[in-house]
């Protein structure tokens, strides 16, 4: 096991009124709360910046936003229920947005329930296919059920629609790190990862180094597909 610093990592989504963006923002470490994907306002420009995504569903108004941000905010508190819900009703009265499914997908997959949260993330896509958040969340669930190629897949899609995105080449290079055994191709990624995060992530430049001078019976290590 390496040492604290390499330990798992996250970020979380939190849901914001835009003023029409319909953007998804990084915002502090994952703790204890889920993530919430914010609602599609109907803009159609890419994603910028790491963690940031635009939506490209229809767009939606203001109470079906206000009823997104009362969820969001449900989950973020740690009320899981209340915040499960205010989705489901969500997508029952709206069927044709993929972002009520894809936060029961985070709820699911919170609660360790892996199939039902992979079943949420591909209906969001097939409701949403540009949205690379989506994407990413459906790797991280792939990763965790121990189908890697098809995570290796929904991260590259999630990287071809938002080169700028920077959380699924991340996991991506984490993914061929630690599971698919190409050190090769993990150190060109978390190299781009670098690249695309404008203040470093010295946990991340850790791990270049180590790779660098890795043996080849290297030591397996948990770390974590930010969201």
């Amino acid at each position: 096991m390496r040492s604290a610093e390499c330990r798992w990592r996250a970020w979380v989504l939190v849901a914001v009124a835009s003023g029409g963006t319909g953007c998804a923002m990084v915002g502090e470490p994952l703790k204890a709360t889920a993530q919430a994907v914010a609602p599609a306002t109907g803009a159609s420009t890419p994603a910028m910046g790491a963690g940031a995504a635009v939506s490209a569903e229809a767009p939606v108004n203001p109470e079906v936003r206000r009823a997104y941000l009362d969820a969001g905010a449900a989950l973020r508190a740690g009320r899981t229920q209340e915040a499960e819900r205010g989705f489901r009703a969500l997508a029952l009265a709206h069927p044709e947005l993929g972002g009520p499914h894809a936060n029961l997908g985070l709820i699911d997959r919170q609660a360790g329930k892996l199939a039902e949260a992979a079943t949420e993330f591909e209906q969001a896509l097939r409701l949403n296919p540009r949205q690379p958040v989506y994407l990413n969340q459906l790797g991280i669930t792939y990763r965790q059920q121990g189908q890697f190629a098809k995570a290796r897949e929904a991260y590259q899609q999630a990287i071809a629609l938002d080169p700028s995105y920077a959380a699924p080449v991340l996991n991506l290079g984490i993914l061929n790190d630690l599971y698919l055994g190409d050190g090769t191709q993990a150190l060109a990624l978390y190299g781009r990862y670098l690249a695309l995060t404008p203040n470093g992530d010295a946990v991340v430049a850790k791990w270049v180094a180590e790779l660098k001078n890795r043996k080849p019976a290297a030591l397996a290590v948990n770390r974590k597909e930010p969201g």
